[in-house]
């Protein structure tokens, strides 16, 4: 049976039109990415192979060429859609952030920021450089560490609001393993920094700890 032969109020798409996507597992959004199965498999069994295989939903996003054709009914034309589609969000959160008057937007912050740290094996500390009205003028990869620390120089992020004529900063950089608990280090070069930029009056709004799949703000945390 295929899906086309189930009833309507469970086929994944008509689902998704009633309901909305939020309200379908991930299995049945898989499915509609996936738009058919391979012979004996519906899509939503194919699906069901992918996230038994790779264990959960990011491990999918992520996997790379030969991980994710590795599963029979994939190939070059569906890897090559999906990381399409990774990158049609990634630029739609970047238009968005382009778009906004201004970058007080908590939920902004954090769909652009987990955009932008893309499976990343590596701790990279990176900055958004706004303007007096707190609009984005640039966002810049400062620092590329190890898998658990990057080196960061207050004199370089000083010398980058300088340049771009920065007047406000966000701080970000990515846990690799995924928490998002900030270290004793991470409170430390904060500090360092907002006393740094203080003496070229450049405010530092938050700085982000983003993780798999949330972010920490050590700002609403009180860190700052």
């Amino acid at each position: 049976m295929t899906i086309n032969d189930w009833p309507k109020s469970e086929r994944p798409r008509e689902r998704l039109m009633i309901h909305g996507a939020s309200m379908l597992s991930n299995a049945e959004l898989l499915a509609i990415f996936l738009r058919t199965g391979i012979p004996g498999k519906t899509a939503i069994d194919l699906a069901r192979d992918l996230l038994n295989s790779f264990g959960s939903l990011d491990k999918i996003l992520e996997a790379d060429y030969n991980g994710f054709t590795k599963i029979k009914g994939l190939g070059p034309a569906k890897y090559c859609q999906l990381q399409a589609t990774l990158e049609l969000v990634r630029r739609h959160f970047s238009c968005k952030v382009e778009e906004s008057s201004s970058f007080n937007n908590q939920d902004l912050a954090r769909n652009y920021l987990l955009s932008n740290f893309p499976n990343l094996q590596n701790e990279t500390f990176a900055c958004m450089l706004l303007d007096n009205k707190h609009k984005l003028i640039k966002f810049k990869t400062l620092f590329t560490g190890t898998i658990n620390q990057a080196k960061v120089y207050p004199r370089i992020v000083a010398q980058n609001c300088l340049k771009y004529n920065a007047a406000a900063i966000i701080l970000a950089h990515n846990h690799p393993s995924g928490c998002i608990k900030p270290s004793e280090s991470d409170i430390s070069i904060t500090r360092q920094l907002i006393n740094t930029l203080d003496l070229i009056d450049v405010r530092i709004l938050d700085h982000f700890i983003v993780g798999k799949d949330d972010i920490f703000s050590m700002a609403q945390n009180g860190l700052m």
